[in-house]
C-alpha cells in the first residue's frame, strides 16, 4: 500500500513540476521537440505496420493462385 502511496505521490509531483515547467520557453521548446518526436515515431509504427500488412496479403493472394492451379490440375 506504502508503495502505491509513494507512486501516487510522485506521479502527482511529476506532473506540477512538468506543468512549470512548460510555462518556460525551454519547457515549451523541450515538450514541443518530444511531441515532434513522438509523431515522427508513430508514422515510422504506422508506415512499418501498413508495409508488412501488403506483404502478408501478397503472400496470401499468391498462395491462393497455387491452390486455385493445383486444384485445377487435379480435376
Amino acid at each position: 500500500m506504502k508503495n502505491v502511496l509513494l507512486l501516487i505521490v510522485g506521479a502527482a509531483v511529476g506532473f506540477v513540476a512538468a506543468h512549470q515547467f512548460s510555462k518556460t520557453p525551454q519547457g515549451q521548446e523541450f515538450f514541443a521537440d518530444v511531441d515532434a518526436k513522438a509523431k515522427d515515431f508513430g508514422s515510422a509504427v504506422v508506415d512499418g505496420y501498413k508495409a508488412r500488412e501488403a506483404e502478408l496479403r501478397e503472400a496470401v493472394a499468391n498462395a491462393e493462385e497455387v491452390i486455385n492451379d493445383l486444384t485445377n490440375r487435379t480435376k
